[in-house]
């Protein structure tokens, strides 16, 4: 009998083992959707702030990431870095922000304080022992 509850519960863990890093997967999959397209973006508008239309594009792409990052399920294995995926997405919408407005100082220190951010979650993620899937563009 004895054998059996100690079978079950080898079992049940071994699920629970296999499910966390799947999980964790999955928010890694979609953190990293979303950091390549942040920083594209950035990349893309550095040099073309002037171009009205494209900066409004990249406002509305920013905003949807910033709501996408806080409806988030976030495991509990990366639980302390998903603040720092959000301050990524929140300095990339603010960035965008002030490329609408013509402020070209802000949108620099915004875009750095992303590119930073996004440096700090890939370093702690490191730390927990998870790396971010690489996108096809980086390849």
């Amino acid at each position: 009998m004895m054998g059996k509850v100690f079978v079950a519960f080898a079992l049940m863990l071994s699920g629970l083992l296999f499910a966390l890093p799947t999980w964790a997967g999955s928010y890694l999959d979609r953190a990293s959707l979303l950091l390549d397209e942040a920083r594209r973006e950035g990349d893309l508008l550095q040099p073309r702030t002037h171009d009205r239309e494209l900066v409004l594009v990249i406002q509305a792409l920013a905003e949807a990431r910033v709501k996408a990052a806080r409806k988030m399920e976030c495991p509990a294995a990366v639980a302390k870095v998903h603040p720092h995926l959000l301050l990524v997405m929140e300095n990339s919408e603010r960035a965008a922000d002030a490329a609408v407005q013509g402020n070209f100082k802000k949108f620099m220190e915004h875009l750095t304080a992303a590119r930073n951010e996004e440096r700090a979650f890939r370093a702690m993620l490191s730390q927990l022992g998870f790396t971010l899937p690489e996108s096809e563009s980086r390849r």
